[in-house]
């Protein structure tokens, strides 16, 4: 498992809640922080079915590109009672003609639910793989998930995505009623980064 001995990592991400979140998450730690923006990147094709495939596309892309240590994020949320999906196209199903929309993809996940008459608690999970690439090609992945269920109609305004209609298993709040401290103990974002941290920066 390689350290970070690097002074600077670059998300590689254009979605602004990721960039906070994993800049908060970096904050105890003596390493800069930046964008892809700040390199004009665009954002790579995600052309494969799973979330360490995609992870990898981006994190190398933005290696590659900005010749400095990169990080990725690709995550999702996957619901048992519909196959899990949507799954790595989490993002594809907030897509509109206007931007993405998440109230437009969680109400869509509601509708499916309701027309195929799943039962409760309507499980679901999320997933977040983070992919640390380096300049030279290496890289390294790591995994974190979280489990819960799918509520309705939307509770709380923090976070993103898909936080106002998932309940952590053991808790009655959603992620988007929880404050930013509390969601990042338990969330599968924090999972996976703390195992990057026990592997890249103990």
């Amino acid at each position: 498992m390689r350290k970070i001995n690097e002074d600077t990592v670059v998300i590689a991400t254009h979605n602004q809640g990721k960039l906070l979140e994993i800049t908060a998450l970096f904050s105890k730690f003596n390493l800069k922080v930046t964008s892809v923006s700040k390199f004009n990147l665009k954002e790579p094709k995600e052309t494969e079915d799973t979330f360490i495939g995609n992870a990898r596309i981006k994190a190398h892309f933005a290696a590659k590109n900005s010749n400095f240590l990169s990080l990725s994020d690709d995550s999702g949320i996957m619901v048992d009672g519909l196959n899990g999906a949507p799954g790595v196209y989490t993002a594809d199903w907030a897509t509109t003609e206007d931007g993405r929309d998440f109230n437009h993809a969680m109400t869509r996940v509601w509708t499916l639910l309701e027309k195929n008459k799943i039962a409760s608690p309507r499980t679901a999970h999320f997933i977040c793989v983070l992919c640390l690439a380096w300049p030279d090609g290496h890289d390294e992945v790591f995994e974190g998930k979280v489990s819960g269920k799918i509520t309705w109609p939307m509770r709380g305004k923090n976070g993103f995505g898909f936080d106002p209609i998932f309940i952590p298993d053991g808790h009655k709040k959603t992620f988007g009623e929880m404050s930013q401290d509390k969601k990042h103990k338990m969330s599968h974002r924090s999972i996976a980064f703390g195992k990057l941290v026990n592997a890249c920066l103990s």
